[in-house]
């Protein structure tokens, strides 16, 4: 094999477009394998951990591009060098069918249409003053960038609140406004619930429940997973909790959040108490999107169903620790809160002791690289890692299915999993979709299943399936 790594300097692209293109050369005739990525920290222990001399990188940073191909042949690596000129240069056709240039600033974005939201995808450092040209043309922002500054976050939804504003992010990966999902969004039908999430795994959880016992979602309004920290208060929270208390579509609210800060869970309890409709306020480490989407259903006059799964039969799985490996934050507290009565304490880090549960959706993890949700290179590699270490016996991950997630998940997951469950590692997956998704998630869940794992639609019930695999062979 011929392996070559190569940096060009302050060359940016979107990381997205890095993926498609790094796949775009790993479909080469000769190709073994390929990286297109900025050269972040986590991209270059990404290139170490694939086995590429990472001497040529040396010196580098995230505002330079990082190409690493390994080859057959000296001509599969030309033909991978114009494959990668093209993934890099191709400018897809506007659907508009207008020949036009597309706008260089926020508020020009929103002059085309007369448009009232203003979506943003940036690099976080650039976040903050795209947001707030939009604040001051009168758009609302949903922020879906990450890695923004929490002060530059305070000024933002200050000033948003003080103009009647709603700033949803940063760090704001999911919403749904008049039944429009923005983001990562699953398809379903609107309806009369509203939903205020500082979380995006969070609120498609929720949605994907109630979907399942067929309650629909009108609003569903994203705050960013900083909103409910006690620097932020709640800003955007208390203002679109007071938004769906005088939409007269909204029947029942839920409230959805990571663990927030006590002064700050105490405030916004205070604010759900004066709404005039019932809310119900599902905080991880309190109770479960599964009991959250219970109460909810109740106050709708619904039963909640018993949601889907496909088992494996996995009992004789080797004995051993058990790793999650998650896209989503919010999935991941969950599935803490669920498994540490009978685990203990769970680890939060991939080097913690003992049992851990990683969101590899984090700041930490997506720095030069899209969300797992869309590229899920680096959790593949981590299960690869889980597999092979003999201390571990279950892997629990979750699967998000819906818009802007990636097209066609389970296809790329299934061959990693036959050689954990080959290996006798048991494998349990939670599967956020609906049946309407344009994935498929009935296709995506047998693809899975076929593979040997366990699948299950309710987050909490994966979980209690990956506890009782654990405990099962530590009894035995």
């Amino acid at each position: 094999m011929i392996s070559r790594v190569e940096i060009q300097p302050g060359r940016y692209h979107d990381s997205v477009r890095l993926m498609q293109a790094s796949k775009a050369l790993q479909g080469v005739t000769g190709v073994a394998d390929a990286l297109v990525a900025m050269a972040t920290e986590l991209n270059l222990s990404l290139l170490a951990d694939m086995g590429f001399d990472t001497d040529a990188a040396s010196g580098a940073g995230p505002n330079d591009l990082l190409l690493a191909v390994r080859a057959e042949t000296e001509d599969a690596i030309t033909e991978a060098r114009v494959a990668l000129d093209s993934a890099l240069t191709h400018r897809p056709a506007s659907s508009g069918g207008l020949d036009v240039p597309p706008p260089k600033t926020a508020g020009s974005a929103g002059d085309v249409n007369g448009a009232n939201i203003v979506l943003l995808s940036v690099p976080g450092e650039h976040a903050f003053v795209e947001a707030m040209e939009a604040l001051e043309t009168g758009r609302h922002v949903m922020i879906f960038s990450d890695n923004v500054p929490v002060a530059q976050e305070i000024v933002l939804k200050t000033y948003g609140a003080e103009h009647g504003l709603l700033v949803m992010g940063p760090d704001c990966g999911t919403a749904i406004v008049n039944g429009l999902g923005l983001g990562f969004a699953n398809a379903m039908q609107p309806g009369p619930v509203g939903m205020v999430g500082a979380s995006g795994t969070g609120i498609q959880q929720m949605c994907c429940l109630l979907d399942d016992a067929g309650a629909g979602v009108r609003h569903a309004l994203g705050t960013g997973s900083h909103d409910l920290s006690e620097e932020v208060g709640a800003i955007s929270t208390l203002q679109a909790l007071a938004a769906l208390d005088q939409d007269p579509a909204t029947e029942v609210i839920v409230v959805i959040s990571k663990p927030p800060a006590a002064p700050v869970a105490a405030k916004v309890r205070a604010a759900a108490a004066e709404c005039s409709k019932p809310v119900v306020v599902t905080f991880m480490g309190e109770n479960t999107l599964e009991e959250g989407a219970g109460e909810v259903l109740a106050h709708l006059g619904m039963d909640q169903p018993a949601y889907g799964s496909w088992p494996a039969d996995q009992d004789d799985h080797r004995p051993g620790l058990l790793r999650g490996l998650f896209s989503g934050g919010t999935l991941r507290d969950e599935a803490r809160f669920v498994a540490s009565p009978q685990l203990g304490e769970i680890g939060k880090k991939e080097d913690d002791p003992g049992h851990t549960f990683v969101d590899y959706g984090d700041d930490e993890y997506t720095q030069g690289r899209a969300h797992p949700m869309i590229d899920q290179t680096v959790r593949i590699d981590r299960l690869i890692e889980a597999a092979a270490d003999e201390s571990v016996g279950v892997i629990l991950m979750d699967v998000v299915l819906g818009y802007g997630a990636n097209a066609d998940p389970a296809p790329e997951l299934a061959p990693e999993i036959m050689r954990a469950t080959d290996a006798g590692v048991a494998v349990v997956v939670s599967l956020c979709g609906t049946r309407g998704d344009p994935q498929g998630r009935d296709a995506q869940a047998r693809v899975l299943n076929e593979a040997g794992a366990s699948v299950w639609l309710s987050n909490a019930a994966a979980t209690r399936e990956a506890v009782r695999l654990v405990t099962t062979r530590i009894s035995t």
